[in-house]
């Protein structure tokens, strides 16, 4: 009886499930199937592994024992030397020549490199050339039978558009591991704060998970295309592992670079000649523009392209041609692409104004150090309407900031608390303008300051070293 039971279950819940699939609609003509989803991402899977090898690279790391330890005859101890192996992933783009592309922190100060192949042959690597500025580096191997990968567009890139990454997270023994995402967002930038030698970031970023070990692998289109290298993950400062925000650079980046470094050994880049920054609300408010897009000049370089061309300290830059610049590392990352001899028109604004200018790029021949530190001090007992105090450059408070600078007033104290401070105000900076209003002492700021209310924003012009620096500042 139970039995019979079961079976007449079997058989209702058999029609049942037919019925379902009896039911279900094919896809309407013109739409694609699931079966065709399943095969987009098999045959882009097909398409990018072939290219993408496992990168082993062997380092001498090396550390000096303290002087206090000695042994027992008296004698120092001699410098300590240890090995260590970096994993990472590469990809190949010339397999005549053998031409890989990886990060440059996968092969740093490398002493050997082993490369493994898709079909797990093992063969040695060395270093052609690498750029840290954007963290790329080609090596070369000799092989036969190498599959290039096909190179896409990564300015056809959508946010949204499904992508794979490959590569080899935390081990060799997962090479060629495909994990799928979707394009998050593009150009990102200061998204690598701890690494000041990296100065042009303009990431994708997506969610395909990406590990450690992971670095220079492939970040690829439904197509197959390549059209990024992976990079770098953000996590929440305790876990090493992936969190769904990855980053890739973007190939059409890393072709530009590439090819330099194949052609020359080193990284051509074009030169405008100014220090740049990119708007916020209080800097907008006190440039009385509605837009915050475009990048502001601070400091028109001495002798520069940008001088020759007329570009002006507070001049908003919100075009380079038919490109519209979204902020400062947009624009950065947009000259540094360029060619030195280029001649692109600027549009910018001026006073509110609209103006266009052509200038001829130059080549940068050093990096330039934009970075602020310090920190600010804890106590000031009256910080006044900005939330800092000053002092004449003749003060003997200022003698101890060692400046250099013969007008201005210097910042001698900050109010942690205050909106300076958040806007990143420290002591030792020196207040050369206040809105129109050359400041040669602190006379003139005084006077400079009284021509405002409470509730203003003011325009500050401060100088740090040989860096200059614009603050929209509100006043209490």
């Amino acid at each position: 009886m139970k039995l019979t039971r079961m079976l007449i279950s079997a058989i209702v819940l058999s029609a049942v499930v037919g019925n379902i699939l009896q039911a279900a609609p094919a896809a309407p003509a013109g739409q694609i199937s699931i079966k065709q989803i399943n095969e987009a991402f098999i045959e882009a899977a097909a398409k990018a592994n072939p290219p993408v090898v496992s990168i082993k690279s062997e380092r001498i790391y090396r550390q000096r024992i303290p002087h206090a330890f000695r042994d027992f005859r008296g004698n120092q101890f001699p410098e300590r030397e240890s090995r260590g192996m970096v994993l990472g992933s590469g990809v190949i783009i010339d397999a005549d020549k053998g031409y890989i592309v990886t990060n440059n922190h996968v092969v740093e100060d490398a002493e050997e490199i082993w490369v493994q192949l898709f079909d797990r042959r093992e063969v040695p690597g060395e270093v052609v050339a690498f750029d840290p500025a954007t963290d790329l580096a080609v090596i070369r191997i000799k092989a036969d039978g190498l599959q290039a990968a096909k190179i896409g567009d990564s300015d056809q890139l959508r946010i949204g558009e499904w992508v794979l990454a490959v590569g080899s997270p935390f081990s060799q023994s997962l090479d060629h591991t495909v994990t799928a995402g979707i394009v998050s967002a593009k150009g990102r930038s200061d998204v690598l704060n701890f690494r000041r030698d990296r100065p042009y970031e303009d990431f994708i970023q997506t969610d395909a998970a990406i590990n450690p070990g992971n670095s220079g692998g492939a970040l690829v289109n439904l197509a197959g295309e390549l059209i990024g290298i992976n990079t770098a993950i953000a996590t929440d400062g305790f876990s090493r592992s992936n969190a769904g925000v990855g980053f890739a650079i973007p190939i059409n980046l890393v072709m530009r670079v590439v090819n330099d470094l194949v052609e020359h050994g080193k990284v051509t880049r074009a030169w405008l000649g100014v220090q740049i920054r990119t708007l916020d609300p209080s800097l907008a408010k006190a440039l009385e523009t509605k837009s915050m897009d475009g990048a502001l000049v601070v400091r028109v370089v001495d002798d520069s392209p940008a001088e020759d061309a007329g570009l002006k300290e507070e001049d908003i830059i919100i075009k380079v041609g038919d490109t519209d610049i979204r902020d400062s590392a947009h624009l950065r990352n947009l000259i540094s692409s360029s060619r030195p001899g280029d001649k692109p028109k600027l549009t910018i604004i001026r006073n509110g104004k609209r103006k266009t200018l052509t200038v001829k790029l130059g080549e940068l021949q050093v990096e330039p150090t934009l970075s602020f530190s310090g920190d600010a001090d804890d106590d000031e007992p009256v910080f006044g309407r900005t939330g800092f105090a000053v002092a004449d450059l003749s003060h003997p408070e200022a003698a101890r900031f060692n400046l250099g600078i013969d007008d201005g007033v210097v910042v001698t104290k900050v109010d942690p608390h205050s909106a300076a401070a958040r806007g990143g105000v420290r002591p030792g900076d020196v207040v050369i303008k206040v809105g129109d209003q050359v400041i040669d002492d602190l006379r003139d700021y005084r006077r400079a300051l009284e021509s405002y209310d409470s509730g203003d924003t003011i325009l500050l012009r401060l100088q740090r070293g040989d860096t200059v620096r614009l603050m929209g500042l509100e006043l209490s």
